[in-house]
């Protein structure tokens, strides 16, 4: 198993990371709907989604392995007069209890390891969420260009490493395949309620290939 290793937040430059992803709207919106409170930001960043959920009234606590990150996230609640307990900490070994979150929300973030970290990483989410409670996780696909074309060195048979230049160099990258997250989450004991295979094919001018698994799960408990 790879060490985790932490974005190195002084090399990007892009303000995207400031503001909350499109689905984290209806996901906000769904899980309100829903009675859920107390949800866990997992892999923060710089507290996009933190600063946003907080806002939609919940009650959330976040980590992150960058104490850039943490540090920046400490500031922004600070300034808008939020509540969010914050940590660093490595998402192979949360600092949390059994059951502690209603909810969970992880945006382009487990997917920084290697097969078996992600197998960990996710007995730890089943671990930390309770009985009833739903996860929203995203996944690199192995149809996406930096798995299939790019020419990364591979760790193992799911797993590049990233070796260009930009905050995510030398950060291993797991990829998954449809029947990967099937097995996976019923092995879990965790009831997917809807994958899409989305390609953000299109940005800045130019054609991409950029390929994510979008996962709303339940624990179901078992």
């Amino acid at each position: 198993m790879t060490v985790s290793k932490a974005w190195d937040w002084n090399a990007e430059k892009d303000d995207i990371w400031l503001n909350p992803s499109e689905e984290s709207y209806y996901i906000s919106a769904k899980w309100k709907k829903d009675g859920y409170r107390s949800l866990l930001d997992f892999g923060c960043g710089l507290g996009r989604h933190s600063v946003y959920f907080s806002q939609q009234g919940f009650s959330v606590s976040s980590f992150d392995l960058s104490p850039e990150a943490v540090e920046h996230l400490r500031d922004w609640a600070k300034r808008e007069y939020i509540d969010i307990d914050v940590q660093i900490s490595d998402m192979l070994h949360l600092p949390y209890t059994d059951n502690s979150f209603d909810c969970l929300f992880a945006y382009h973030v487990i997917s920084h390891t290697d097969t078996p970290g992600f197998l960990k990483i996710m007995n730890e989410i089943k671990r930390v969420i309770k009985p009833e409670g739903e996860i929203f996780i995203t996944l690199c696909s192995k149809e996406t260009y930096s798995f299939t074309e790019a020419g990364f060195p591979k760790i193992d048979e799911n797993t590049i490493l990233k070796t260009d230049d930009g905050p995510e160099i030398n950060i291993p990258h797991f990829y998954v395949d449809l029947d990967t997250v099937v097995s996976v989450f019923d092995s879990l004991g965790m009831g997917l309620l809807r994958v899409r295979h989305i390609d953000d094919c299109y940005w800045d001018g130019e054609k991409r290939n950029s390929k994510h698994y979008f996962i709303l799960a339940r624990n179901t408990g078992d």
